[in-house]
Order: structure tokens, then C-alpha cells, then sequence
């Protein structure tokens, strides 16, 4: 498991830009943590790194929305889903075979529907009002092939980001 500590959207945006280099088509990636951590914030910054000009609002009433960028993004948040059932109204198969990033807020609520092979980025409130630590866990073989590069970029992040293993 990998942690980074940011003291700032901008430097959690920074952090998104890292974990977006590494992404692939087919990539699945879970937000967790309390309401206000920033999952939000983590998604629409990863979104805007990964070529996504248009407004990303938290999906909380739509469930899921798609964008194009480079590649397509889903942005699916599931804190309303009360059953795991309702994640066949998602489409939530279909969505992870497709040919684009699935970001996941509140991912812990359905990671047992979630083929082993995802990046999990757990995010908690820090000492200051503005001070996330975020835990990145990688799960699965395409994972655990890009941790020592998600390692890497995170160092890139420096002081000023906390960015260390």
C-alpha cells in the first residue's frame, strides 16, 4: 500500500494527474472514504487529467455518467444503492468491460461485484481543514504491474504533497 498526504484540492488534483498517467482502457478505480473527503474532488481532477473538459458533477442522483477525453471515463457514485442487486440496473458489467476508466465513489459498497483487478485510493481527513491522507492500494495482476511506477510518480509529488511509501 502506497500513502500520500495533500494539503489542498490543487495538490489531491496533483495526485490524480500521477495515478491518470498510468491509466488504461478497462482500468476500474475505487474512491472511498467519509462524505467531504474528497472523492469528488479526486474524480473530477482525475477526470480533467485524463482529457475531460466539460463539468463532472458527483453522479450522487444519476448513479453513473460517461465523459470523453482521451479515452471514455465513467463516474459512478453508488452511496444511494441500497442492495447489491441494484448494481445490475448500473450496468455495471458492461461498464467494466468497456473500453474506457471506471471511477467508483463509495466503492467499497460494491467491491465484492468487482472483478479482483482494480485501484483502490482511500481517502481521510487530515489535521487541517484542507488535509487528506490517501491510501492507494493496488489490487490484481494489471495493478501490482504498475505499482513501483505509481510509486515513483507519487515520490515526483515531493514535500510539499507528502508523497512517500
Amino acid at each position: 500500500m502506497l500513502s500520500v498526504t495533500t494539503s489542498s484540492p490543487r495538490e489531491t488534483g496533483l495526485l490524480a494527474a500521477c495515478v491518470a498517467a498510468l491509466l488504461d482502457p478497462g482500468d476500474v478505480v475505487l474512491l472511498i472514504g467519509d462524505l467531504g473527503a474528497g472523492k469528488t474532488t479526486f474524480a473530477q481532477a482525475l477526470g480533467r487529467a485524463l482529457g475531460v473538459e466539460e463539468q463532472m458533477p458527483s453522479p450522487t442522483f444519476t448513479l453513473a455518467r460517461e465523459y470523453r477525453g482521451r479515452m471514455r471515463v465513467f463516474h459512478v457514485d453508488v452511496y444511494r444503492l441500497e442492495h447489491m442487486s441494484e448494481v445490475l440496473d448500473l450496468d455495471l458489467p458492461d461498464l467494466l468491460d468497456s473500453d474506457g476508466v471506471v471511477m467508483i465513489e463509495w466503492g467499497d459498497v460494491i467491491a465484492p461485484a468487482i472483478p479482483a483487478d482494480y485501484l483502490e485510493l482511500r481517502l481521510a481527513f487530515g489535521d487541517g481543514d484542507d488535509d487528506r491522507t490517501v491510501e492507494l492500494r493496488p489490487v490484481g495482476p494489471r495493478w501490482a504491474a504498475r505499482e513501483a511506477e505509481l510509486a515513483d510518480r507519487i515520490d515526483v509529488l515531493g514535500p510539499h504533497a507528502g508523497g512517500h511509501r
